[in-house]
């Protein structure tokens, strides 16, 4: 959200985050960028009037829920703004992965390679019985246009469940330039893991290296040590840290550079999950090769060797990080890979200018467009607006229960 909100201030957009969510001690500083914040109320029409006056020409939603909760309001009181979703990752993708990971563990000795490669109508199948699936594809299709982060599911989205390709457009994380040279394998030392404990992926991916591949890395590698970082660790997460075993949970890192740039390997055995993988992004800017599943790197490289290792069992996996972690020629060899990624995939301005581009058409053709998305305004009518009239009973609700005398 915060690289949308720089792209556009570099076209000299105003910009104005308007946000229901508490402020957090770590958030950025948007009035550096020339941003206005402005705080809003969920479930009530002061909403309406804020919109109203601001007549904003384009407005941005930051995933589904924020869709649900103030599209309605944004079409009926704005109707000539563009609406525009950005997904951050496909959040039922997730979710199917996550109950595939269950189903998989509740058949102990099946092959893992059958919870890593999963086809397209297999992922299509289980996201189709999520009520999440539901609710994001429809904040989808009622969007004029949605981003995408990951190439991966927008042709999920295209080719499994029918979404016109005029309604998306793909963004992959974009990087503003890489440091000229990083720190060598002589002078780096250790694994690092990093993720949000509150993500459930990420939690699930620290357990299985502290159940099954630390333990292994470790007999390898008796003097290695594993330091995890993220924000928001539990005490269940804490209970894991074990510094005669090597494995360090250390919590939350005001910056990630320093910790990724001085560890020699980045451990993420991801099993399940969507989008792309910022922690991998941040590995490849350090310098720090990594060694991921094949979920992890999903989307990620575009087709160019992974700089580091991909792998599906816990041999593998063991294996690689070993390797990796020993080896120096393979090492440098993994770092020039993450280079040659940032440099094709994420450093540049092609894929902003295609998201300026797709904007700007939209919105020159405005009701062209809407006209040719039939299931959108299908979506829109007022016989499936169940997320405005719930808002609106609780608005009520809220309204009587501030009153003097109880109602009747």
């Amino acid at each position: 959200m915060l690289q949308l909100i720089q792209l556009f201030r570099e076209q000299n957009w105003q910009v104005v985050f308007a946000s229901p969510a508490a402020l957090s001690e770590h958030r950025e500083d948007l009035s550096l960028l020339g941003v206005e914040e402005v705080s809003i109320t969920l479930n009530c029409s002061s909403f309406d009037q804020y919109v109203s006056e601001l007549q904003p020409d384009i407005v941005l939603f930051d995933r589904f829920m924020m869709e649900e909760q103030f599209g309605w309001r944004v079409e009926s009181c704005c109707p000539n703004a563009l609406r525009v979703l950005d997904t951050e990752d496909l959040h039922s993708l997730r979710e199917a992965r996550h109950q595939i990971l269950k189903d998989w563990l509740k058949q102990p000795g099946q092959a893992l390679d059958s919870l890593f490669n999963q086809e397209p109508a297999q992922l299509f199948r289980y996201m189709s019985c999520l009520e999440l699936a539901q609710r994001e594809l429809a904040a989808i299709w009622r969007c004029d246009l949605t981003i995408m982060i990951s190439e991966f599911e927008t042709q999920l989205l295209t080719e499994q469940f029918g979404v016109s390709p005029e309604l998306l457009v793909t963004l992959p994380l974009p990087v503003d330039q890489i440091p000229p040279e990083w720190s060598g394998f002589r002078s780096r030392r250790n694994f690092v893991s990093i993720g949000n404990f509150r993500h459930a992926p990420n939690w699930d991916a620290v357990l299985w290296l502290k159940q099954e591949i630390w333990p292994r890395i470790r007999q390898a590698l008796p003097e290695a040590e594993l330091h995890i970082y993220g924000a928001y660790p539990p005490p269940k997460a804490t209970a894991l840290h074990k510094a005669r075993d090597g494995f360090l949970v250390k919590g939350w890192a005001p910056e990630v550079e320093p910790v990724m740039a001085q560890a020699r390997v980045c451990l993420a055995p991801l099993r399940f999950g969507a989008g792309i993988k910022g922690k991998l992004v941040d590995a490849m800017r350090c310098g720090t090769p990594s060694v991921t599943t094949p979920i992890g790197a999903e989307s990620m490289s575009a087709g160019l060797d992974w700089c580091g290792a991909v792998a599906i069992t816990v041999e593998e996996l063991v294996a690689e990080a070993v390797r990796l972690h020993e080896d120096e020629g393979l090492w440098r060899q993994a770092q020039l890979r993450g280079r040659e990624i940032l440099e094709r995939v994420y450093l540049g301005t092609g894929a902003a200018e295609s998201v300026l581009e797709r904007i700007e058409h939209c919105r020159r053709r405005l009701s062209e467009h809407r006209c040719g998305n039939f299931i959108g305004a299908m979506l829109r009518h007022h016989q499936h607006r169940s997320t405005q009239y719930m808002a609106r009973w609780i608005e009520a609700k809220n309204r009587l229960l501030t009153q003097d005398t109880p109602a009747s």
